[in-house]
Formats: structure tokens, sequence, C-alpha cells
């Protein structure tokens, strides 16, 4: 019998916590290899359905956890988000910028290496959040989210818009979002000065 409780505790960075049953009752121990899906991180107070084992030592465990609702509060599988997760079209911000760039240093004979630099970041990037992803299903080392934010400073952050919406990964983590774009937004300050240096 499936049973349906909120995440009362949780350790991320240890990978479990306990759940709370509705209606009272024993919580579980619950482990992050215990989630069915591993397409996001769970969250404290996230409202989960699960069935109950015990241990050797009788102890309660919750096993086949399946997230009963999104972080908004709507039901799993009744999202109006697309997917990929958001709004944002992440793909097409990535590539009109690549291309963009590239074809205004055509036009305006800029230094190509600038483009190539935003590449060679995106590339770079976009295989550390594959990684990081990968690692958080293995329930292994991850990567710590301060080296995705400065590689996304340093001219990645195409490659992470583009890992984010097709891992589904770090899309909806609001503190790593509103983090994320400020890097954004000073790296292309950055650029924006870079290029007013250029002599015309």
């Amino acid at each position: 019998m499936r049973l349906q409780g909120k995440l009362s505790e949780w350790d991320d960075a240890r990978g479990f916590g306990f759940v709370q049953p509705n209606g009272g009752g024993d919580r579980c121990f619950v482990h992050i290899r215990a989630f069915a899906a591993r397409d996001r991180r769970p969250v404290l107070g996230d409202v989960v359905t699960y069935e109950m084992q015990r241990d050797a030592k009788g102890r309660p465990n919750a096993t086949a956890v399946r997230f009963a609702l999104q972080r908004g509060g709507a039901r799993m599988g009744h999202s109006t988000s697309k997917k990929g997760g958001g709004w944002i079209p992440r793909r097409t911000i990535a590539v009109a910028f690549v291309v963009g760039l590239t074809a205004l240093c055509v036009w305006r004979s800029w230094p190509m290496w600038l483009p190539a630099v935003y590449v060679f970041m995106s590339a770079l990037t976009f295989l550390r959040y594959w990684n990081d992803k990968a690692a958080a299903q293995r329930d292994a080392r991850r990567t710590p989210e301060k080296s995705l934010q400065m590689l996304a400073l340093l001219g990645g952050w195409p490659g992470a818009l583009w890992a984010q919406h097709s891992a589904r990964h770090k899309n909806r983590k609001a503190s790593f979002q509103r983090e994320f774009w400020v890097m954004v937004v000073i790296n292309l300050g950055a650029l924006a000065w870079l290029l007013h240096q250029i002599p015309r």
C-alpha cells in the first residue's frame, strides 16, 4: 500500500532525510536512491508517495518514492511549463547569442576569438552540467554550484542554458537561477566593455 507524506527533514549534501506520513504515524527514513525519478533533487517540505519497509532492526524506511506535487503545488503530470523547465527559451537564447556574436564579429571585423571562447567555454560547461547530473543520480561526488556559476561567468552560460534545458538540471532551483542570471549579466557587461575598447 502506498502512503503519502512530507519530507520533514532533508540533508541534501548527504542525500537522506525523513518522511512524516499524512495523518500521523511513524516517520520513515528516506535515501536519495529510493526516489524513482531523479529529474530533480528533493527539498524540505516536498510531498511524496512511498511504500514502507522495515530494515533488519525494524526501523521504517521509505522505498519507491515519487513526488506527489511539484514545487509550485501542482500535481505531477499536470505541469503548465514546457519540457526543460520554465517558460524561458533557453536553447534559443544560447544559439541566438553565439550566432549573433559571430555575425557581429564578421561584420565589424572584431576578433573571432571572442565567439570561439564562448563556444569552448559553453562546451566545457555543458559537460560539467551533465557530469553533475550523472553524479546526483549515482549519489556520487557532485560538482560544486560555485564551480558551475564560475564557468557561466567566464563565458560558458550559453552552454549552461542548453544543459539546463536538455538535462533538466539546475533549471528549477530558484536560488541557483537567481545567481546564474547575475553571472550572465556580469559577463555580458564585461563583453560590452571589451567590445567598446576595440578600435573602430
